[in-house]
């Protein structure tokens, strides 16, 4: 599973984590958040988010 960045605030959303402050179980894909799911940190919606390149 991928991870995506926070284009405004570089927040990291890592799928095996999840969300949990905010509802969202571990193992969740990020295609997968509600499309009301905003960053925990900033509050922008996922359209702001980059899939993270693994070097």
């Amino acid at each position: 599973m991928d991870k995506y960045r926070c284009t405004v605030c570089s927040y990291i959303y890592d799928p095996k984590i999840g969300d949990p402050d905010n509802g969202v179980k571990p193992g969740t894909p990020f295609e997968n958040l509600p499309a009301d799911w905003v960053c925990p940190e900033c509050g922008v919606g996922k359209d702001m988010f980059e899939k993270v390149s693994e070097v």
